[in-house]
């Protein structure tokens, strides 16, 4: 769907005598969540855990054309080009409390609040909605990562990371430490370091069921949330669905 918001407002900001090149994206492969437990071994052997995608994203927010183009135009058109991208300092500030605590605030103005319109419908609806069901991990994470079946399942994790040669506790401590050991190797052999352990990673929790016992646990603790936020949490996927149709119209189905 960003891509599909990306083609809208490119549109309107066009449409309102600005330039907005779109920045490079990501492939569907690439764009896919890795999670906390990644069990697909041909992902793994590939992209590791995903740290030249996150390169590649990262270059691309870097090199977006549109930032490019901003700040090359002068004072006064940089203003008028703010207030048409998110309708600038004067743009209706739109604000929900998140269930983990804090709140969050945005611009809804200008190119990026027609856009998210046209995929979402009502924008403070689904800027609600949506930060809800983004920011329901603090309260149920505490619980999953103390469920016996769960931890029975990372442990079961440990015992096969270790016959592979790979001494983890657990696959965040794995990741942290190929992210650590990164900083003193080449980049071709901290790459070839991530794929040996991702994979190993990947091959255990699929012979653990560690992906699989994670969802279901995750999904019981979710549920139990769903007097407080059910109704969110089921407006939130219908608008998703909805905005995915809307965007395959507009840019057509990605391979």
């Amino acid at each position: 769907m960003s891509d599909a918001e990306q083609r809208l407002v490119q549109r309107c900001m066009e449409g309102q005598g600005f330039r907005f090149g779109r920045r490079e994206r990501l492939t569907v492969e690439e764009e896919r969540p890795v999670g906390y437990v990644q069990d697909d071994v041909a992902w793994a052997r590939e992209h590791g855990y995903g740290s030249r995608i996150r390169e590649k994203a990262d270059r691309a927010r870097r090199e977006d054309p549109g930032h490019r183009y901003r700040a090359r135009l002068s004072a006064s058109l940089r203003a008028a080009f703010d207030t048409a991208l998110d309708g600038g300092p004067d743009a209706h500030p739109l604000s929900v409390d998140v269930p983990g605590g804090g709140t969050i605030r945005k611009r809804a103005g200008g190119c990026l609040a027609e856009a998210e319109t046209k995929l979402y419908g009502e924008l403070r609806t689904w800027f609600r909605v949506d930060a809800v069901a983004g920011n329901l991990r603090p309260l149920y994470v505490p619980d999953l990562m103390k469920d016996k079946r769960f931890t029975a399942a990372v442990a079961a994790w440990a015992r096969c990371m270790r016959q592979s040669g790979h001494a983890y506790a657990d696959p965040a401590a794995a990741r942290e430490d190929v992210q650590q050991r990164a900083a003193s190797l080449s980049r071709a052999e901290a790459f070839l370091f991530e794929t040996r352990v991702a994979v190993a990673d990947a091959e255990c929790a699929r012979e653990t069921s560690l992906k699989a016992t994670g969802t279901e646990r995750e999904r019981y603790y979710v549920d139990r949330l769903r007097d407080r936020f059910g109704a969110d949490l089921d407006r939130y996927r219908r608008l998703r669905l909805r905005a995915l149709a809307r965007a395959e119209q507009i840019t057509g189905p990605r391979a």
